[in-house]
């Protein structure tokens, strides 16, 4: 079973739920673990990309988008919209309002929730999900 992690936002915004999943990236890379952001579709993935590049001065985080075959498939820091180019990664960033099909092959889920009302419902939809799995859950709240 995987450690699934809720960071609940004050904030109602995406873009501050990006910028997040740009934080927890760069965190788990410098702890040497390796991370798959699943975004809800190509224009997200792209989007991520570039603020990976930009959210925060002096920052460098290496990464790559699945599927672009640019020669960046083996970065520690995968972005993507499917189930391709995941590879076997240590963390889950899943940025989309549903579970995607391919969570049981990680050990750990990040899910990020901002203070949006429909983004909080959709959340407690997946915590519920995740806890009648079995999955062991925590919440924080930033």
């Amino acid at each position: 079973m995987a450690r699934v992690d809720f960071y609940i936002l004050a904030q109602p915004d995406e873009r501050a739920r990006q910028l997040l999943a740009c934080k927890l990236a760069e965190k788990a890379w410098r702890l040497d673990h390796s991370v798959y952001i699943h975004a809800k579709d190509r224009a997200d993935a792209e989007r991520l990309d570039d603020l990976l590049w930009t959210f925060r001065d002096g920052s460098f985080v290496p990464h790559g988008v699945a599927g672009r075959n640019d020669g960046t498939e083996s970065s520690p820091i995968m972005i993507g919209y499917d189930d391709a180019g995941i590879g076997e990664r240590d963390l889950l960033i899943n940025m989309c309002d549903e579970i995607p099909s391919f969570v049981e092959g990680f050990p750990r889920v990040a899910e990020l929730v901002t203070s949006d009302e429909s983004c909080r419902n959709l959340s407690r939809k997946r915590y519920a999900h995740y806890r009648d799995q079995g999955h062991e859950l925590n919440t924080h709240r930033l």
